[in-house]
């Protein structure tokens, strides 16, 4: 069984930076109004060099799928809401008319159905 060195390597490196990195790709993806599948891509890409760094910084295994996965896989979870935040703010500001935003990372039809309704 392969061990990683600590915890705090794994925080610093796959949470903070890997983490960030991916929260701000997946918005820079929908604030370019692009695919999320293109989002996921990047994110696996962010999940190669988090495991990069986890071996060049601190010794960590290179070749692990299980940690790859793992790194991999929070990545991809923080991409995705990065992803859903920006494009539920983008539907609401660009589209008002059309839809409204419900909680950070979704949006509903009927904005104008409300309005009207409070209008009479």
């Amino acid at each position: 069984m392969v061990v990683e060195a600590s915890r705090a390597d794994f925080y610093l490196v796959t949470v903070f930076l890997g983490g960030g990195a991916a929260w701000l790709s997946g918005r820079a993806v929908a604030s370019t109004w692009r695919d999320y599948r293109q989002a996921a891509m990047y994110a696996l890409l962010l999940g190669c060099a988090v495991r990069f760094f986890h071996f060049a910084l601190f010794q960590g295994t290179l070749f692990s799928l299980p940690h790859f996965i793992t790194d991999t896989a929070f990545v991809l979870a923080l991409a995705t809401l990065g992803f859903r935040a920006e494009r539920a703010k983008q539907m609401a500001t660009r589209y008002g008319w059309l839809y409204r935003q419900s909680g950070p990372f979704g949006w509903l039809r009927g904005a104008s159905e409300t309005s009207r309704e409070d209008a009479a």
